[in-house]
């Protein structure tokens, strides 16, 4: 049994190493479900093929966390999970809410995505108040209250009746998953919607629906997969929400070619990245380095005459520099906080130490920082900077800083 200490929870998760340079596959459940769920498409895979599977938070065999989540609670677990294992450009394949999962861990993180894979899911999934109400009636009567017409909404009827010991396996998975687990995801899912994003999606991407799925109806699916450019969508008939549980032998062939074929669009994409996918990665750091607010206001402020000019940043700086892994985040924020003192670059200086929060240097850092500057730059450059540096700190210890 393998499991890992992500941030302040451990994960349960099984891993199997790529082999002759082949890609990696990560595969993301569903609500209400654990990793189990894809035993039967992973046995279909390529025996080359590197495989991650994993329990989210609040499911399975993971810990429960503190609630309530958010998506990028859930993304944030799974980056994690693969920087320890060293995976990067991975192709991602979720489930329902997995398929959110996946989706954030693109925006979020794209080095770690090569190609996704996105079955019965949408980038919003139902309504607030759709969600409310079920976190209400399992909060007050417990899972079992739902499992009707939860398993209604999975399977088709036929299926429910037809006494396939799968279903009954099914039924049992949902009704014991933790209720604090389900609860809290299903929270996620109300809050999330990245419907203004889905056209910037940029990787080999696949969309995946049965035509009996009662969760995420074929036409929302298809009208996600119509915004996400070039993708490839397919509706399996007479297929439901769970088909890694549901007749197994028919869905896990064909997932597994197109399993392989988004493989090589992903590898081809890899070798040949595009500015489209360097933009995004650079967005992506720029985001995880001066915060997401900071980056959204400066570019919902950003004017047709300085587009070019944030073009080149956040693909020249952002996206490349800043995201080479030959330097961690820390070091490349205390080189760059000290080029900008010397340089007597001031406001971004200050920007840049505001942003220590996030990188991970430390006032200690930026103490050792000022000394260089003073004897390299010259002693009243350091002392300009280093006033400013010390009110930028005591800001950030009062919480002033956002």
């Amino acid at each position: 049994m393998d499991c890992i200490k992500v941030g302040d929870i451990v994960l349960h998760y099984r891993a199997r190493a790529a082999a002759n340079g082949a890609a990696t596959i990560v595969f993301i459940n569903s609500l209400g479900t654990d990793f189990r769920i894809w035993d039967a498409v992973i046995a279909a895979l390529d025996a080359d093929l590197g495989v991650v599977v994993y329990d989210k938070r609040g499911h399975g065999l993971s810990d429960l966390g503190e609630t309530p989540y958010s998506i990028a609670d859930h993304s944030g677990d799974l980056a994690g999970l693969l920087d320890a294992l060293a995976i990067s450009k991975a192709v991602i394949c979720g489930l329902s809410v997995g398929g959110q999962v996946a989706q954030q861990l693109y925006f979020e993180r794209p080095d770690l995505v090569s190609g996704l894979v996105l079955c019965d899911t949408a980038a919003k999934i139902g309504e607030p108040d759709f969600w409310n109400q079920r976190i209400e009636t399992i909060a007050r009567d417990g899972l079992a209250s739902v499992t009707d017409g939860i398993m209604e909404r999975w399977f088709s009827k036929r299926f429910r009746t037809s006494g396939d010991p799968l279903f009954s396996v099914s039924r049992s998975m949902f009704e014991r998953q933790p209720v604090e687990g389900y609860l809290a995801t299903c929270a996620a899912i109300a809050g999330f919607d990245r419907r203004a994003d889905t056209a910037t999606i940029s990787v080999p991407t696949t969309v995946l629906v049965g035509s009996e799925d009662g969760a995420t109806p074929p036409d929302l699916v298809r009208g996600f997969a119509d915004a996400i450019p070039d993708s490839d969508f397919r509706s399996w008939t007479g297929q439901d929400i769970c088909p890694a549980s549901k007749h197994p032998n028919r869905w896990r062939q064909p997932l597994a070619r197109w399993l392989h074929g988004c493989i090589k669009g992903a590898c081809a994409m890899t070798q040949h990245e595009g500015p489209t996918a360097r933009h995004n990665q650079g967005m992506a750091t720029r985001r995880s380095v001066l915060g997401a607010s900071y980056v959204d206001k400066r570019v919902a402020a950003t004017t047709e005459f300085e587009r070019p000019f944030q073009d080149l940043i956040t693909e020249a700086a952002w996206g490349h520099v800043w995201s080479r892994d030959n330097w961690d985040k820390r070091q490349r924020s205390i080189v760059t906080i000290a080029l900008l003192a010397a340089l007597g670059h001031y406001e971004e200086m200050v920007m840049h130490i505001e942003a220590t929060v996030r990188t991970g240097a430390t006032e200690d850092d930026i103490r050792e920082i000022m000394l260089h500057v003073a004897i390299y730059a010259g002693v009243p450059t350091a002392n300009h900077a280093i006033k400013l540096a010390r009110q930028a700190l005591e800001r950030m210890k009062e919480g002033k800083n956002e």
